[in-house]
């Protein structure tokens, strides 16, 4: 055979060996991380509904994953998720957006104010930067800002003393304040609040924006905290629906074609940043039988499982225990995921 520069590449660089005979979560030679993780690595985790189960699976595999806003004693597991506890290392609800997860450090920073932070429901008051985490809503404005200072001190302590910050990419879709920039994790009106087109504006970001508020983020928690390492994922959960006017799958592989691009210029510009290919094993058509449940949105249990599996496994770590898969649960059901409930405006 001639010779070829294919010649010689080892099996990893063939899809026929690579991917196809090899079971989708079998793929050993996928990731190789650029730095160690240890359970004495400090973790901090942030991100979309998809970042939940990562933190969570971290979390059981006995991994050091901060927790800066626990919940009070003897609260029940179940309300304790329903209010964003133990959610996220800080109870930051869904962070869809890099812009969202830009701001609110810059917030956090000092460096910003957010328009319209409190939104109204039947004479009940969220946080509308985090609108999950609150269910019922609070009694006015004034203990809307309260909790959310409170929160913001909560958030300063724990990013700086991460040693880890994991962060799922989701949305590139989002909702700005018009006349200030503010982007919300949801749509006006969705959960709280109102929407009026001449208030709010839909945005769809590309990658040049995305780079950017990354870069931004990313340099001002290096200040804050120069050891900080990254790593990113991008969250393979389609999008529930779009305002771009596309349909809702092509808008869906715009969003994480989008996404995906942005997690490797990151990584080039820096040997800080890591990325792990949780999207790739779970869109790997190596998944016998499929890697989502019925609604072809919920990332099935055993998938996620097998996912954080690998990932443990290549910094040489303990898989999660037995029965994970039960604990894991339904995207739908198990994780606070706000994009889901756009689904009630379907025809």
């Amino acid at each position: 055979m001639a010779r070829s520069p294919y010649s010689g590449k080892p099996q990893r660089a063939f899809w026929r060996g690579g991917v196809a005979g090899v079971g989708a979560l079998e793929l050993v030679d996928l990731y190789r991380p650029r730095f160690p993780l240890t359970p004495e690595t400090r973790v901090f985790t942030a991100g979309s509904c998809f970042a939940q189960h990562v933190g969570a699976a971290m979390t059981r595999a006995g991994l050091s994953v901060i927790d800066a806003e626990p919940a009070l004693r003897g609260m029940p597991p179940e309300t304790a998720r329903r209010f964003g506890y133990g959610t996220y290392s800080a109870r930051t609800g869904n962070i869809y957006t890099v812009r969202q997860f830009r701001q609110l450090v810059e917030e956090m920073l000092g460096l910003f104010t957010p328009a319209l932070p409190a939104w109204e429901k039947d004479g009940r008051y969220w946080d509308a930067l985090r609108p999950g985490v609150e269910p019922e809503g609070l009694t006015s404005p004034a203990q809307v800002a309260e909790m959310r200072a409170q929160h913001l001190v909560a958030l300063g302590r724990a990013l700086e003393g991460a040693d880890l910050l994991v962060f799922t990419l989701g949305l590139t879709e989002g909702w700005e304040h018009r006349e200030t920039g503010t982007v919300y994790p949801t749509a006006p009106g969705t959960i709280a609040g109102d929407h009026d087109a001449d208030i709010f504006v839909f945005r769809n970001y590309g990658v040049a924006e995305i780079l950017e508020d990354f870069t931004a983020l990313e340099e001002m928690l290096a200040e804050l905290n120069p050891g900080l390492r990254w790593l990113l994922t991008v969250s393979p959960v389609p999008l529930a629906a779009t305002a771009s006017g596309d349909h809702v799958l092509t808008a869906t592989m715009r969003s994480k074609a989008v996404l995906r691009v942005v997690c490797d210029m990151a990584c080039d510009s820096s040997d800080r940043i890591d990325y792990f290919p949780s999207y790739e094993l779970v869109m790997s058509p190596a998944h016998a039988g499929g890697a989502f449940g019925p609604d072809l949105r919920s990332v099935r249990p055993e998938v996620v499982e097998g996912v954080m599996a690998l990932f443990l496994a290549s910094h040489g770590l303990a898989p999660a225990p037995e029965g994970v898969a039960e604990d894991v649960g339904d995207m739908s059901d198990d994780a606070l995921c706000e994009e889901a409930l756009l689904d009630a405006f379907r025809p």
